[in-house]
């Protein structure tokens, strides 16, 4: 007998588990297990948090104290990563070191992320000539970057770790705009908001339920990754000598500090490069795994 119509061609129907696959919703059939992308980002940034909570309430040793007879001690088991050419203990700089880079990322990036929403969010919202002044200006500051415009108001102001924050959250705003508008302008296409602009809800109503919502996740994902690149740019204003002075410690003015020495007592440099170098690593690392886990369109199916 010959086979029906149809036979042995696939229509689509259900699965063995009695469940038509077409049916579901997008996502719906997700990879729940969590990224090693995010846990490895997780675990490095809870080292530096865990450090600079730490230092508050314990370091071994003074971190600042000067003691002439302790220069350029290996590691041991009083000074675990030794001393420095002053004699201060490094561990003790390095976990103090880790309140200064979080304050500084906390403050630049929410700087950021006060100033860059809501203007990404106004020129993805309007028409007219206010979005292209608004993108025309983020254009024009995108041409300072972080460090180049930190140096300039640590020659006019002079170098702080205040200038440090202002400056890098200065130049981290377009950032914030970018991602913000270009989210802004997909939910303003949905069917619902369409239906609430129709029902007479006004802008700022919109802006608030349906547009600040959806666009969250970005606005999570590119603060992880700014907070990396204030990381960066505090160590290498501290290093040139515009961001915090001393004899408060800092990752880059330990790196400044340790130059002379690179040759004669390279693990002076090597300590507090390699504490940046996890602190960005580990930001960045957090940046991309929160990115799969909040957009939907990275979430592998099975």
């Amino acid at each position: 007998m010959s086979a029906g119509p149809g036979a042995g061609v696939d229509l689509g129907g259900p699965g063995p588990e009695g469940v038509d696959p077409a049916s579901r919703p997008p996502g719906a059939i997700r990879d729940r297990r969590l990224s090693p992308t995010l846990l490895v980002g997780a675990v490095l940034v809870g080292l530096v948090v865990v450090g600079a909570a730490v230092s508050y309430v314990w370091t071994p040793y003074d971190p600042v104290r000067v003691d002439a007879t302790a220069r350029l001690l290996p590691f041991s088991a009083e000074h675990w990563f030794g001393t420095d050419r002053f004699g201060r203990d490094v561990f003790s700089r390095v976990l103090v070191g880790a309140r200064t880079t979080l304050l500084v990322g906390v403050v630049s990036v929410g700087l950021a992320a006060a100033v860059g929403v809501p203007l990404g969010i106004l020129a993805g919202m309007t028409r007219g000539i206010l979005p292209t002044l608004i993108m025309r200006a983020c254009d024009l500051l995108l041409a300072f970057p972080a460090l180049l415009l930190a140096i300039m108001f640590g020659a006019v102001f002079g170098g702080s770790t205040l200038t440090a924050m202002v400056a890098i959250g200065i130049a981290t705003i377009p950032s914030f705009v970018r991602v913000v508008r270009a989210g802004t302008l997909q939910v303003m296409s949905t069917e619902y908001v369409l239906a609430a602009r129709a029902a007479g809800r006004m802008r700022p109503a919109i802006a608030w339920r349906h547009v600040l919502p959806n666009v969250s996740g970005v606005v999570i994902v590119q603060a992880s990754v700014s907070f990396a690149i204030a990381v960066l740019a505090e160590a290498a204003l501290s290093f040139l000598g515009f961001g915090t002075p001393p004899p408060t410690p800092s990752w880059g003015r330990m790196l400044q500090e340790a130059q002379p020495l690179l040759f004669l007592a390279p693990r002076i440099a090597v300590v507090p490069g390699v504490a940046v170098a996890l602190a960005v690593l580990g930001f960045n690392l957090l940046g991309d795994g929160l990115r799969d886990v909040l957009d939907p369109r990275t979430r592998e199916i099975r």
